[in-house]
């Protein structure tokens, strides 16, 4: 509650207060002498105020609502090896994130996870919370003003919100020991290197489909061939969308980047245990240095698809203000026209705001692909 609202809250209270000492004291009050008109007129005044301040509403602070989230490795449904979608949310472990067992996600990340669950209706989408603590009640919260982003992706029967503590998920793993070392605590970005660790160890656990919480799906993706990445520049390839089976090729390409992630973790870098992994293990893979080359090329490639940035990075991240810009709206939707999904590039564009029903190229493609999300958002997505 804001502090004037508490000092409402507070006057009210003292008045209501107040009003109930002077009923119980009025017949002991002696009014001054005064005419008889003039007296019942200052009574009913006063009789009228009392009833005010008696019947007055004393503001409430807002409710935060309990939402049921349950352990990723025992909830069921659980992810369908090779056919799932995931999503990782690490902002808990942000040291400035005061308040731990509160949920949360902005419009535009219920955007991606909206889009991704609408076309591909047959793939069970994750949303991965992870949790720096293994607590016993399986309830979160969510502050009020958020119900209706999760109302709306919560509406879609193949998302699942799930709490993920790291410990027990690497437990029992090659990583567990790693992990206990301490490095990716200590890391200067420890938000987004938790993250990057998550999606490559998600893979390995499961298979599937990694998603970053900024990016807009624009088609169905169950029915593209397992083992790919893409393109992010002409020197690195995407950590934010890849897709890896749960056996045989796809398995060995994700124990390679958790080999590949402990080995040259460096925390001080922001990029180099995420798209910096992927791309070293496709350059192993491909035997060469070049993104060009590895492109359109999966038996070069020991059967990893690369695509080019069209296909998820159609616009460049030192493009990004394109996708906000209305007099761009036309040159940018043409070039994602055959995208399969569109990185909006959040690091650098998370506050620039969106005036719902705006015409530029990211209210669009929401407006198109997460509307009940978009809509959701209230006056700014």
């Amino acid at each position: 509650m804001s502090k004037v609202s508490q000092l409402v809250t507070f006057s009210l209270h003292q008045c209501q207060n107040f009003s109930i000492l002077l009923l119980a004291s009025w017949p002991t009050l002696a009014l001054p002498r005064m005419s008889p008109h003039l007296r019942n007129g200052r009574l009913l005044l006063f009789v009228a105020l009392i009833f005010i301040l008696v019947n007055a509403e004393v503001p409430q602070p807002a409710v935060e609502e309990s939402i049921c989230l349950d352990d990723a490795l025992l909830a069921e449904p659980r992810p369908t090896p090779g056919q799932s979608i995931f999503f990782h949310e690490t902002s808990s472990y942000d040291v400035k994130n005061k308040r731990l067992n509160i949920l949360k996600l902005t419009a535009r990340q219920a955007c991606a996870i909206e889009s991704a669950a609408l076309h591909n209706p047959n793939f069970q989408v994750f949303v991965l919370f992870a949790d720096p603590k293994y607590r016993a009640t399986p309830n979160g919260q969510y502050s009020s003003s958020q119900q209706p982003l999760f109302d709306a992706i919560l509406s879609y029967s193949n998302v699942h919100l799930r709490r993920l503590n790291l410990w027990r998920y690497a437990a029992g793993t090659p990583m567990e020991e790693w992990l206990r070392e301490g490095n990716l605590f200590r890391s200067r970005y420890v938000v987004s290197h938790i993250s990057d660790f998550l999606r490559f160890f998600t893979l390995f656990r499961y298979g599937g489909l990694y998603l970053d919480l900024d990016v807009v799906v624009l088609q169905k993706m169950e029915d593209v061939p397992p083992n790919y990445t893409g393109a992010e520049s002409d020197q690195m390839l995407t950590a934010g969308i890849m897709n890896l089976a749960a056996t045989g090729l796809g398995h060995e390409i994700a124990e390679f980047c958790l080999r590949d992630f402990q080995q040259n973790f460096n925390g001080s870098i922001w990029a180099y245990n995420g798209p910096g992994v992927i791309t070293r293990v496709a350059q192993q893979l491909c035997g060469t240095d070049y993104i060009a080359l590895m492109q359109d090329d999966r038996k070069g490639c020991m059967g990893l698809k690369v695509y080019g940035r069209g296909a998820f990075c159609p616009v460049h991240s030192r493009q990004w203000r394109d996708l906000f810009e209305p007099e761009k709206l036309e040159e940018t939707m043409a070039r994602t026209k055959y995208s399969y999904v569109v990185h909006v590039w959040n690091k650098q564009s998370k506050k620039v705001p969106i005036k719902v029903g705006s015409s530029s190229a990211y209210a669009k493609l929401a407006e198109q692909n997460c509307p009940r999300a978009y809509h959701a958002a209230g006056e700014y997505f």
